[in-house]
């Protein structure tokens, strides 16, 4: 029996390093795991839709949908399950739906990797000749009207402090809600911090990140990570939440 079908949706952006950095996320994913038949779609401003992929999938396969979302807002709540909804099931193959990336204990390792890349040889992640608690850290997401899905980022950003003993790790929000990043550096810079560095929460640049960085640099930060994009600890998150998929489909049946 062939092993399901797994389409990843993205949120998709009119710049094309999103796209771009996408299809990097997948070939990592299909190095890490020999075999796997991985399709990504978007759900808008670029090719292909989900309904498209899905239209490409043999019908006596099983496929596995996951939301490339580092939380569970609207588009996850309400648009994926609304484009499944209406594709007619004579018409798709038998679809079983996975969770969002976020959250997850290794997207904080990604964090983690994409700051000291960012940073200089001294960055703020704990090691050698390292002092964490000099160092304050933006964790900037894109925001949501979904206020859960902006508890989760705050709650998000106190594990973080206290795995790690920055002297403060705050959530900010690139639109929706507050604080903003600038807000959020300015606001620490303030409380003392000696440093203060911006942690980018999401999956690929374009307008967000890209806005992030400006602001949040005019404020005072010293540096700003990239978007996560396609790391190792990324790939391997949606590969545990496909294979969670799988657990539950294989129980249910």
């Amino acid at each position: 029996m062939r092993k399901p079908v797994l389409v990843a949706v993205a949120h998709g952006s009119k710049d094309p390093r999103a796209a771009a950095t996408i299809a990097e996320l997948a070939a990592l994913a299909r190095e890490r795991e020999q075999g796997l038949d991985l399709r990504t779609a978007f759900l808008g401003h670029a090719p292909p839709s989900l309904p498209q992929v899905l239209s490409t999938v043999e019908a006596d396969r099983e496929v596995t949908v996951l939301p490339l979302l580092l939380t569970a807002a609207y588009h996850s709540k309400a648009d994926i399950p609304r484009l499944l909804a209406r594709t007619p099931r004579a018409r798709r193959p038998r679809v079983s739906y996975g969770a969002t990336l976020g959250p997850h204990p290794l997207l904080l390792d990604a964090l983690e990797r994409r700051l000291t890349e960012a940073l200089p040889i001294s960055g703020p992640v704990p090691g050698p000749g390292t002092d964490p608690a000099g160092t304050a850290v933006v964790l900037a997401a894109a925001g949501s009207s979904d206020p859960e899905a902006n508890a989760t980022i705050a709650r998000m950003a106190a594990q973080w402090q206290a795995r790690t003993g920055w002297f403060a790790v705050r959530p900010a929000y690139a639109s929706a809600t507050g604080p903003s990043p600038a807000v959020a550096v300015t606001g620490l810079l303030r409380d003392g911090a000696p440093r203060v560095v911006v942690a980018t929460y999401l999956l690929a640049p374009g307008l967000f990140a890209d806005r992030i960085r400006h602001a949040a640099l005019a404020a005072g930060a010293s540096a700003v990570s990239p978007a996560l994009g396609a790391c190792a600890e990324v790939a391997d998150v949606m590969l545990d939440r496909f294979a969670q998929a799988g657990s539950t489909r294989r129980t249910a049946a």
